[in-house]
């Protein structure tokens, strides 16, 4: 499994993001310990109320485990990668909430410690946490067969094409995946080797390079989205700068994106327009899908919850009459007949737990199937998309720099019939400007 932890506080903030179905297609509180309150927000309330008795401000240690794609990992797995977790940062026993997340046909799970030891009242150091958690991941991976990803075995092979929130949300906003854009701009500085070949490398693909307010030189698209060239180059400033040279040579990035706008024609919006409506119908179809399958899925789990629920009750009812009471009791606690009994409700007890939650782990496999069935048409959907959006940047950079070159060629033309028909040499055919009517 990958492990990412943070240290940090705000517990009810927190309990909310990770109890927010909105990023998620299923939510699940599996476990809360050492909290008095029986919910997530209660529960952090608690944690914050604890931490102000100290000076601790990041009281809080969060953790998510992500699953190989396509790994079925079971609850005790879960479990048992959390109890290790726990034993090699000093976190055993310290209160603690479990919550398992759904989305696109993968399942992984948050863990949130206090860091609070309500003793002593003071705050557990996780000295080092992200290299025991590293030897943690190796672990794991290694113990369940699972292909270890290149970045963990050796940092120096980490993917070049990882990419950060912010970044995430800036392709949102256009409509692309972020690694695609990332690929785009490292190609283009792959291919090229000082300054003006790179700026055409990216103008081919519909990106214009510019100067930047504060991240010298950054890259702008037909929406007016600026891009700095190091982070999606993947590339240090200083290398960035050594190719590329002084970046006030450049036009300023307001300058470039007033020029842009201004060379946004009505035919060219009315193009645009249309492929970014298809690319949204697109979307708007995939959407109906997932969210059919979904909530077909939500209402399995609900009646298998209420199933479950519904049995453990009678079969607890049942243990329960297992166990003599008045006059009688007294004597079976006389002759040790009691502690049989009470030993044999545990043991059926931790059994009937068992057996549920593979019940229940056995439809979330079935269920994570059939998800990953439709998100391997969804990423389909999406690469279409994603190609036209991209031909989309080129085609409006061919489309504006043939609309500069006319202007040239009108005046070339005029200058050669002043020059008058009878010794002027034959005119070159005008190239025809290529249409872009939808």
């Amino acid at each position: 499994m990958i492990l990412k932890a943070k240290e940090r506080g705000d517990g009810p903030q927190l309990a909310r993001y990770l109890m927010a179905m909105r990023d998620n297609e299923h939510v699940e509180l599996h476990d809360l310990r050492g909290f008095i309150g029986d919910d997530l927000l209660a529960a952090f309330r608690e944690a914050d109320a604890i931490a102000s008795g100290t000076r601790c401000e990041k009281h809080l240690f969060s953790i998510s485990l992500n699953p190989p794609v396509g790994a079925n990992v079971a609850t005790e797995a879960f479990e048992a990668a959390i109890s290790r977790i726990e034993e090699k940062l000093g976190l055993t026993d310290q209160p603690r909430a479990v919550i398992f997340h759904e989305k696109d046909g993968r399942r992984h799970a948050h863990v949130v410690w206090s860091r609070i030891d309500s003793q002593r009242m003071r705050a557990i150091n996780l000295s080092h946490y992200k290299i025991k958690l590293r030897d943690v991941s190796r672990e794991l991976y290694l113990k369940h067969g699972w292909e270890m990803p290149r970045g963990l075995q050796d940092r120096a092979l980490r993917d070049p094409l990882t990419f950060t929130r912010q970044e995430w949300q800036q392709a949102s906003r256009a409509g692309l995946n972020p690694k695609e854009v990332k690929a785009v701009f490292q190609q283009a500085w792959r291919a090229s080797d000082n300054r003006a070949a790179f700026e055409q490398a990216l103008k081919q693909r519909g990106f214009t390079l510019a100067r930047g307010d504060r991240r010298g030189f950054v890259a702008v698209d037909y929406r007016g989205e600026v891009y700095a060239v190091a982070r999606y180059a993947g590339l240090k400033t200083k290398e960035v700068e050594a190719k590329l040279g002084d970046p006030d040579k450049l036009r300023p990035v307001d300058e470039v994106k007033i020029e842009i706008a201004s060379g946004i024609t009505s035919k060219l919006q009315a193009f645009i327009k249309e492929v970014e409506r298809d690319a949204a119908r697109r979307a708007a179809f995939i959407a109906f899908r997932k969210a059919e399958l979904v909530g077909r899925h939500q209402e399995e789990r609900k009646r298998l919850a209420e199933g479950l629920e519904r049995r453990w009750q009678a079969e607890t009812k049942a243990r329960a009459a297992r166990l003599p009471r008045g006059f009688s009791g007294i004597w079976h606690r006389l002759t040790g007949q009691y502690q049989k009994i009470r030993a044999q409700n545990e043991r059926e007890a931790l059994e009937a737990l068992r057996r549920d939650r593979a019940e229940k782990d056995t439809l979330v496999f079935r269920q994570l199937e059939e998800r990953q069935a439709l998100q391997r048409d969804i990423q389909a959907q999406r690469a279409a998309a994603q190609e036209e959006l991209l031909r989309l940047r080129e085609d409006v950079a061919r489309y504006q720099s043939l609309d500069r070159e006319e202007p040239v060629r009108e005046r070339k033309r005029e200058r050669d019939d002043d020059d008058g028909p009878d010794n002027a040499p034959p005119a070159p055919r005008q190239r025809r400007r290529q249409s872009y009517d939808p």
